[in-house]
């Protein structure tokens, strides 16, 4: 066990619950090169590794957590769903879904739910979309990110915008700040001409901390709000 490394992690998990995330970063990459090796530390290193976006980074992290003494199966668990969200970003969605179905018909939790439900969405089969995102509303019916994945499945794969807008009401309303939720509402508030609106909600949309699971990502904001005079 690496004293300093670990000592160090503790620091870069702490600036991390903080959403101090470029902190956090630079802290965990001392860590890790010092030796860090407790199951926590890497778990929080590999997430923040993925939801900035540097995949081979997050698998050789991974790699190394899977390897270390302590492992519990929840943290399995969520080994297997990291490497398919990777597995996704490159380019091998089939796989990833694989991956994560094989573990859902053992762990049916909300995160599960919210990742099998948007993968479903990007598969671009609406009416297994629909019926996932379905049976995840009815797990928890007030569940956000469950709401927005509905939404999408309407807006994405149906074109049915009035039916998705209904979804998408009611996930903003329980998750203001929400990125994907935001940006779908903006496109409404452009239709309806009301586009200082949509603007506000771009902004908001682009101000969260993105992750691969994001429709949204702050180059798709940008270029809208600078087709709205904003940049």
């Amino acid at each position: 066990m690496s004293f300093m490394g670990n000592m160090a992690g503790n620091k870069a998990l702490a600036a991390h619950g903080k959403g101090n995330y470029e902190k956090a970063i630079e802290l965990y990459e001392e860590a890790y090169a010092k030796g860090m090796d407790k199951p926590r530390l890497l778990r929080g290193y590999s997430v923040l590794l993925i939801r900035t976006r540097r995949f081979d980074k997050a698998l050789e992290v991974l790699k190394k957590l899977e390897k270390t003494p302590g492992v519990t199966d929840k943290d399995k668990v969520d080994i297997h769903v990291n490497y398919a969200i990777i597995l996704w970003q490159k380019g091998h969605l089939e796989h990833a879904m694989e991956i994560l179905e094989d573990e859902f018909r053992h762990t049916k939790n909300g995160t599960m739910y919210s990742i099998i439900g948007y993968l479903k969405i990007e598969m671009g089969d609406f009416e297994e979309a629909l019926r996932f995102n379905q049976e995840a509303l009815e797990y928890d019916e007030s569940d956000p990110v469950f709401l927005d994945n509905l939404g999408q499945t309407y807006y994405r794969l149906a074109g049915d915008k009035e039916k998705a807008r209904t979804y998408f009401d009611k996930a903003i309303a329980l998750k203001p700040s929400a990125i994907d939720t935001n940006y779908f509402l903006a496109l409404y508030d452009i239709e309806a001409g009301d586009i200082e609106k949509a603007k506000e909600r771009l902004a908001t949309s682009r101000s969260g901390f993105f992750s691969p699971l994001n429709y949204a990502t702050p180059e798709l904001i940008d270029a809208k709000l600078a087709e709205l005079g904003e940049h």
